[in-house]
């Protein structure tokens, strides 16, 4: 898992709950198949992709 990632989906969520539970579901996602919004890199693991796609304002969190 890359640190910058991590650290710029977390300014953007701002909660480390909701971002753990968005991840989840987005990996979850991603393994069975779905395609990643964002460009990767080789070797880049679905965390990764899943926290750039956060990170880039792909992916948000619904408003409770």
């Amino acid at each position: 898992m890359d640190p910058m990632l991590l650290d710029k989906a977390r300014e953007t969520l701002g909660n480390d709950k909701i971002l753990v539970n968005l991840v989840s579901r987005r990996v979850r996602q991603l393994n069975a198949s779905s395609r990643p919004l964002v460009e990767t890199t080789p070797g880049m693991g679905f965390i990764d992709i899943a926290l750039k796609e956060i990170a880039e304002g792909k992916i948000f969190a619904r408003p409770a």
